[in-house]
């Protein structure tokens, strides 16, 4: 997934109609003021979801996927993980 996290927001997929109850969508960003994504929830190239969670210096990352090996990651801004659970 560590590779994977950077190309989720590029991942194409087949779109159906809308619901009124519900929105889809290949990617939801939470951005901050700045425009900085802070949290986004998508799927890689390989269909595998994930969420990743970045604090607000952008010194850690926290990713979430039950496709990965390891379940839960937190990894520093270099990509080194520093905790991981499966």
């Amino acid at each position: 997934m560590g590779g994977a996290i950077s190309g989720w927001w590029l991942a194409p997929s087949l779109v159906g109609a809308q619901k009124a109850t519900g929105v889809n969508a290949e990617e939801f960003l939470l951005l901050d003021a700045n425009g900085k994504a802070r949290a986004g929830l998508g799927l890689d190239q390989n269909g595998e979801v994930g969420l990743v969670l970045t604090s607000r210096d952008g010194s850690r990352k926290l990713a979430l996927s039950p496709d990965d090996r390891f379940a839960v990651k937190l990894s520093d801004q270099n990509g080194r993980v520093l905790w991981s659970a499966p």
